[in-house]
């Protein structure tokens, strides 16, 4: 919904998360979309003081006499007040351990700043009338939810009755008779997995029968990111002392808020969150910059100042505008975001203008850095040679899921505008070290510290020897390691992979693939017939290793066919592996059409043979 960070990294609006509305705490964002600040897994932004959370959300609410808003700390979201429904018409659970980690990690990060400040992690709509605690959610399911399994995983962790019990009533509601409240769960999940939920996870102790559960085996994709979740939060806050996991307790009930927005109807919720996804909320943290470089110039400079401004924006489109900002924020400061743009901004980069050298902003970093993401986003660098080269890196770097990579290549394109070779270069290390980041699922706060690392290097002078450029032996085993694995089984990473791959054979710098539908299809399938070849020429213990592996996929340009997926090899090359006209767009597929047989000793050497085409492209 409007303010929830989505699995499929879809980004929200930069205008709304550098007001610091619909932080994602985990990817495109994206995520998700995105994608957005520099070190955000397409785009996560946080509130981080109680004024944020109004911000826009008065003018929303502004004459809906039925809505309300209220900052509340946790131990009054999760209390006798409210009792949170997921109606089943609401996708199902589905945050991954991405957001999971960088919402602890976000958490802990705030408590070791040492500051009281109140930690905001967003808004929640919700239908519910009056003073009866049924809560019908309908935006903020992925937040309470996981917020949940992590109080859950404290509760079971520790050690203390007293503190086992506080935990426990902020999960579970304990009931009172003197109060007619019966016990039950703080939160219901959709009715597929409530009772998954509650016997595994709010039921005090499950957590650790839950950990031993075996993912295979969940009914539901919701089940297993609960699973999937609850691991990685355990893992981590097992590792850390009593002491500190009874702090992050603690900072959790009291100072940590959310924005609940409550309305009696289902028009009116909907409504909220369509006007905060919309123009509802057009004052973006841009415009506000804008004021104060503007307010800093005179007449005559004010406006030819306000022109440019505004033509950059137009170029880019406002989000996209807004999505500069974040970058430039990164490219500036040099360091993961903390806090919303509004507040960082002025102190990380305005600051060096204001006063007095406003106009050298606008010309000097607005307009060049506008033109250069303008230039990286549609691949249309211009030299008088080298610029297919350099734009073919550009095209390829797009198809990885994060944006954390762009900062470091407005840099490169702003400070070597005029030399083709150097940017060639550039952008060859920085893809590789993009590619393998990727591959190998860093998470948001260590990538992110690496592209910032690049960046202090950059500024240094060490340009294409930046040590931040370069794969560790370590890293270039995981890389290979990966590429080597189960990859089709790796959702995210096996069309990139693939395309990559194909490029390679292909021959082809900056191949384009233009095609409406691109899809990934096993050679050996997965599921063969009793009677077919396929179970003649390989084992139960030859399918399990190489059916999902590099050599044993091809890119179709079509959708997939649950029947002609089982044919045999010789009939599979001919009714689906080849296109009309007997044209196959993609090399990887063509190679496998020049086969008589499909073998298990074929399939090694394609395997071997492909991860030494990418090894050798990027260096592993």
């Amino acid at each position: 919904m409007a303010l929830e960070p989505q699995a499929s990294g879809r980004r929200w609006p930069a205008r709304l998360r550098g007001l610091g509305i619909g932080r994602h705490v985990g990817p495109r964002s994206p995520f998700g979309a995105g994608c957005g600040e520099p070190g955000v897994h397409r785009d996560r932004r946080k509130l981080s003081r109680p004024g944020a959370g109004k911000l826009g959300l008065s003018a929303i609410i502004g004459g809906m006499q039925k809505l309300e808003a209220h900052e509340m700390p946790l131990h009054k979201v999760f209390s006798s007040d409210y009792d949170f429904q997921i109606p089943d018409y609401q996708r199902p659970y589905a945050w991954q351990e991405e957001q999971a980690v960088q919402l602890l990690t976000d958490l802990q990060e705030a408590l070791d700043r040492g500051t009281d400040e109140p930690y905001f992690l967003g808004s929640v709509v919700l239908v519910k009338n009056g003073g009866a605690p049924r809560a019908d959610v309908i935006d903020g399911q992925q937040r309470l939810t996981t917020l949940t399994i992590l109080l859950s995983v404290l509760r079971d962790l520790t050690e203390d009755p007293e503190l086992r019990g506080d935990l426990d009533r902020l999960v579970m509601e304990p009931g009172a008779k003197i109060r007619g409240l019966a016990p039950r769960p703080r939160l219901t999940l959709r009715s597929r997995d409530a009772d998954f939920f509650g016997k595994y996870v709010q039921t005090k102790d499950a957590v650790g029968t839950l950990l031993t559960l075996k993912e295979d085996a969940l009914r539901t994709d919701a089940q297993k990111a609960i699973l999937r979740n609850a691991t990685v939060l355990y893992r981590s806050l097992s590792a850390s002392p009593e002491e500190d996991r009874l702090r992050l307790a603690q900072m959790l009930a009291e100072r940590t808020f959310l924005v609940v927005v409550s309305t009696p109807d289902l028009d009116s919720a909907h409504r909220i969150f369509s006007v905060m996804n919309s123009r509802g909320l057009d004052l973006s943290p841009t415009d506000i910059f804008k004021s104060r470089i503007i307010g800093d110039l005179g007449p005559e400079a004010s406006d030819e100042c306000a022109t440019v401004w505004e033509d950059a924006e137009e170029m880019l489109g406002r989000d996209d505008f807004a999505e500069l900002f974040l970058h430039l924020r990164m490219i500036f400061a040099k360091k993961r975001a903390e806090q919303e743009l509004l507040k960082e901004f002025p102190e990380q980069v305005l600051s060096r203008y204001l006063p007095g050298k406003a106009e050298v902003f606008v010309h000097d970093v607005v307009r060049p850095y506008a033109d250069a993401y303008g230039r990286i986003r549609e691949a249309r660098y211009e030299s008088a040679s080298g610029a297919d080269a350099v734009n073919a890196w550009f095209r390829r770097l797009q198809q990885v899921d994060n944006y954390d990579w762009r900062p470091a290549a407005l840099w490169a394109l702003r400070h070597h505008e005029h030399d083709p070779v150097w940017l060639d270069a550039f952008m060859r290390a920085l893809e590789r070290l993009s590619a393998s980041l990727f591959i190998r699922r860093e998470y948001t706060t260590p990538r992110v510290r690496r592209y910032a690392e690049l960046l202090r290097q950059l500024d240094d002078g060490q340009g294409l020897d930046s040590p931040a450029l370069e794969l560790t032996d370590d890293e270039k085993a995981d890389t290979r390691a990966r590429l080597d694995g189960d990859l089709y089984l790796v959702g995210k990473i096996r069309k990139y992979v693939l395309l990559r791959l194909d490029e390679l054979l292909a021959r082809g710098q900056g191949v384009t693939y233009n095609h409406g539908l691109i899809t990934v299809e096993h050679v050996l399938p997965q599921n063969p017939g009793s009677g077919s070849r396929w179970t003649a020429l390989f084992d139960e213990e030859q399918r399990a290793r190489w059916t999902h592996r590099l050599g044993n996929l091809v890119l179709l340009n079509r959708a997939k066919n649950s029947a002609a997926q089982n044919y045999d090899f010789a009939e599979k090359k001919a009714k689906y592996f080849t296109g009309r006209g007997g044209v196959v767009p993609f090399a990887l597929t063509s190679q496998v059409l020049q086969h008589a047989e499909w073998t298990p000793g074929l399939l090694g050497a394609r395997q071997d043979e492909l991860i030494g085409v990418l090894a050798e492209e990027w260096r592993l």
